[in-house]
Order: C-alpha cells, then structure tokens, then sequence
C-alpha cells in the first residue's frame, strides 16, 4: 500500500523542479489570493495597515476590503486603494488567477511558450493571450541597465532574421542576393558574463562597440572575434582579447566566444521552435525574455519570485 498522501500531494525529491504546479496551486488557489498577494506586496505588509494619500489623512491608516470591488478602503476617511492600478493587470478583465498562471507558465518553462498555447490553456483569446504575453515580457522582464557588466566578458552580434524566397532574389548575383538579404535581417548585440548574466539589445541607436563600452566595466577582460568594429574597443577597455575566426580559429588558451554563441543559440532556436517568426518591432521583447531566463537560469524559483516582485514595483 503506497504511503502517499493523494490529497496533499508533494514535489518529489528526485524532481529537478523548484518550484511546482502543485506548490503554486496552494499558493494561488483563486483570484482572491492573488489580489491580497498584490496589496501586501505593494502597499500594506501586514494587510490591514497602508499610508493613506487624501489629503485629509496622509499618514499610515487601517485598511479593510471592499467586499463588491477588488480595492480596500481607509478605515478613517473611505478612501480606495486598487492594488491593480497603475499595473500591468490595470483595467483587465481576466482573472488575476490567470495573470500569474501566465507568469508561472513563463518562467517554468526553459524554451519559452507562445500565445497560441497560452489560449488554449487558460481558455481566453488570442489577442487576450498574446497581450497578456507582450505585456509581460516588456515591461516584467526587461533588462536591468542600472549597472555593468564585470569580470570576463563575451561580446557579439548577430543577425536575426529568415531567408527571403527565391523569387524575390532571382536574376542576382549570389553577391548581390547575400547583401539583399543581410539588409533585411534585424541585427542583435549581446554581452553575455561567463558563468554569470547577459544583456541583449535589437538594432541599439549607439551601434555595436559604443554598446558593449556602454554596458561593460572598463575593467572587465572583454573577448570578441575579429570583427572590425571591435578594432578601437581596446581605448575604453584595455583588457581585450580577440578570436580569429577569419583563420578559422575559435578557441585558444581561454580567449573564445563560445559563451555568447551559445546563448545566441539557445535564444534563435527557442524563438524559431516555439514563436516560428517574429516581426522586427516586437523582437525586443522576445530578447528580453530569453535574457531573463538565462539570467535567472539556476532557480526556477527565484525567476517567478522576482516577476511577483515586479509585477507590484512596475508602473505603466
């Protein structure tokens, strides 16, 4: 007879996961909770007391909830406060249940989940679900450029983008076909720490070496390949270490990009695995969201913990 307790199932420990279906389920069970998560999270730590801002009281009052809205009200003069206000979930009618299912789903999952998916399984449209999605990855998992980044670091680019159809580049040269199609292509520039974090930015307005001395420390060690551009990078970061790969060189006494081609490889394939296509204008927001995972790649966790966290810091 097996001792386990089906009612209260438990994450087993061969499991690689961290944080489950199951342990969210009991975290989240309906919309309820997730609102109170909310309003703790952003304005009363203990539920009950938050700073009231009439200005009659403007100090730290008692709060108590609203049983026909999703607010609570000030105990001395009746003021509403709506933890979903200002927020991505602002003015939306789907369940806050579903929102942070959306969340969890997202940051569960190591190849990311496209809208499409993400309707048939909460039930809601695709519009609704691609919002949803769209909102997510651009203002919860965009990247942090508050600092640098240190110690050894990888620097490339790439171009994203498919091959046009044959028609379009019959009667050209292949010189000519190969210049048409790079000109269609959305370049990507990406920094990546070895063994730490990656920042990735589509088309940035600085261009490629102003980027990489923007966002890198002047004392880090930065290794790129032996792209032109990169040619005056050694006056704002003198440690800078170049990889031939025109002589078909690719790694020598720890001077490689092998880092960086890896995350461009993970971030190009789930993009064409799961999404298949995406349009230039939205392609920041996909790189965005493979730059979080990666970031957040050794806690599954604290990748969800941190997207709560900004879901109640964030303000549309």
């Amino acid at each position: 007879m097996s001792k386990v307790d089906r009612n209260a199932p438990k994450r087993s420990k061969g499991s690689e996961s961290e944080y489950s279906l199951m342990e969210f389920s009991r975290e989240f069970p309906d919309d309820a909770a997730c609102l109170e998560h909310l309003w703790r999270s952003r304005f009363a730590e203990d539920g009950e007391h938050a700073y009231c801002p009439k200005p009659k009281c403007r100090r730290v009052r008692k709060f108590h909830k609203v049983k026909s809205r999703p607010s609570w009200s000030c105990d001395s003069c009746g003021h509403h406060i709506h933890p979903t206000a200002e927020t991505i979930f602002h003015k939306s009618a789907t369940s806050l249940q579903l929102w942070f299912y959306v969340m969890y789903v997202m940051t569960s999952t190591r190849c990311g989940v496209s809208a499409k998916s993400i309707e048939r399984e909460i039930g809601v449209g695709y519009k609704t679900a691609w919002r949803m999605c769209n909102l997510i990855r651009t203002h919860l998992m965009e990247q942090d450029d508050s600092y640098q980044l240190a110690g050894a670091v990888e620097a490339d680019e790439t171009a994203y983008g498919g091959k046009p159809k044959a028609s379009t580049t019959r009667g050209m040269t292949p010189s000519e076909a190969q210049k048409y199609a790079k000109a269609r292509k959305t370049r990507i520039v990406a920094m990546v720490e070895r063994g730490g974090r990656a920042r990735a930015y589509v088309k940035p307005r600085e261009g490629a070496l102003e980027t990489v001395s923007l966002h890198v420390a002047p004392t880090a060690t930065v290794y790129t390949d032996d792209w032109a551009g990169y040619t005056k990078l050694h006056h704002t970061h003198p440690t800078h270490h170049t990889i031939k790969h025109a002589d078909r060189i690719y790694a020598s006494r720890g001077v490689h990009t092998q880092t960086i081609d890896g995350f461009f490889g993970n971030m190009k394939n789930g993009i064409a695995g799961n999404y298949h296509g995406v349009s230039a204008k939205w392609l920041q927001s996909y790189v965005n969201e493979y730059t979080w995972r990666y970031n957040y790649r050794g806690n599954g966790r604290a990748m969800f913990a941190e997207l709560l966290r900004r879901a109640a810091v964030v303000e549309l």
